[in-house]
């Protein structure tokens, strides 16, 4: 049975590493933690590290840790860290260890953050490590899922853009392998998820199809996944030109989806969900955003272990 201490101290590096059990008491721990206002993290310092740059994450987490009672501390960008003079990551760990007492890492490189937390003696937070994983991000994903359609169990997702580079996506189609999800992967040719993600679906006998089209396949969505073209990620100025414009959801296309279907995107986005959605009713990615408080509450405080009583 899971309980806090099997999150104190703990790294967050991979959605990989936790199970269904863990998942599910991580989104209890957020419904709790949403209106949580004492100062349980008091005298608590977060190191952020983020070397890429970051809105949502980095100040969801900023905006946590300062309502539980604690301060965060850190960079936003890489250029004014001591890697800009030939430090290396390690011993940039190393060094910030010693002023806070958990790390939050953003970097470019995947694997840096499994790296860190080898190097490191406080819980590291993979914040996005180049286009691999977003954990945190999924976990919100997660939740803002069970906020909007009441359960997680047994949904279809449609994953819509992006799928190559985007690593929010790698991240939840894994992890709603534990929830009897049904994916509809739709994206042009050559951003399709990764071989080797397909590959781990197939051997996790998760239900997915791929399409190259969103129209006929939305009818039946209770959650549509929008993700921009990422044009960081391309090293082909030609390629992200193709891309750029090949998905985009409107309202016109939104009459074709069940009342109730939740559209959510980790965000920014460009121009994949025009404005004019925003009023559509079950516009869920701003509320998705702001959910990002409540998670990363309930992250800090588990970890760091102050998350109140066992609900196990």
């Amino acid at each position: 049975m899971v309980s806090n201490s099997d999150f104190v101290g703990r790294d967050i590096i991979s959605v990989g590493d936790f199970g269904r059990e863990e998942l599910l008491f991580l989104l209890d721990a957020a419904d709790r933690f949403e209106s949580e206002t004492r100062p349980l993290l008091a005298g608590k310092v977060a190191a952020a590290l983020f070397f890429e740059p970051s809105t949502r994450t980095r100040l969801s987490f900023e905006s946590a840790m300062g309502r539980l009672g604690g301060c965060c501390i850190g960079f936003a960008e890489g250029g004014v860290s001591s890697q800009a003079k030939g430090e290396t990551l390690a011993d940039t760990v190393r060094v910030v260890e010693g002023y806070g007492d958990l790390i939050l890492i953003r970097h470019p490189r995947e694997g840096s953050a499994r790296l860190a937390a080898e190097f490191a003696g406080v819980p590291v937070v993979n914040c996005g490590d180049g286009a691999h994983q977003h954990p945190t991000q999924t976990f919100v994903d997660l939740y803002t899922m069970r906020r909007e359609c009441k359960r997680l169990d047994g949904l279809h997702v449609v994953f819509v853009g992006d799928l190559r580079y985007g690593r929010t996506v790698h991240s939840l189609v894994t992890t709603l392998g534990h929830f009897d999800a049904r994916l509809t992967l739709v994206s042009p040719s050559f951003l399709r998820l990764p071989k080797e993600l397909r590959r781990e679906l197939q051997e996790r006998e998760v239900d997915f199809t791929e399409a190259q089209k969103v129209e006929p396949v939305i009818a039946d969505a209770d959650v549509i996944y929008v993700t921009r073209i990422q044009r960081e990620r391309f090293t082909d100025p030609l390629e992200f030109e193709k891309a750029k414009d090949a998905f985009r959801i409107d309202n016109t296309m939104l009459h074709k989806a069940q009342p109730g279907v939740a559209i959510l995107h980790p965000l920014p986005r460009v121009n994949e969900i025009p404005p004019e959605v925003d009023s559509h009713p079950h516009a869920a990615y701003f509320r998705q955003a702001h959910y990002g408080v409540a998670v990363r509450k309930a992250i800090l405080g588990l970890l760091l272990g102050q998350a109140g009583e066992d609900t196990a």
